[in-house]
């Protein structure tokens, strides 16, 4: 997941830079989406993955 968090990051970057905003922005805020679910399974395996 953090894979295409990152794949989406470039994207945007990559459209920013030839001047599409509006891609930029959709591909940024699905980043941050993924990021944030990311964050929270990683948070959640690492605290129910303990009492292995």
């Amino acid at each position: 997941m953090l894979h295409y968090a990152i794949v989406f990051f470039i994207i945007a970057i990559i459209a920013a830079v030839l001047g599409f905003g509006g891609i930029a922005a959709g591909a940024a805020s699905i980043a941050k989406i993924l990021f944030v679910v990311f964050l929270i399974l990683a948070i959640a395996s690492f605290f129910f993955g303990r009492g292995r």
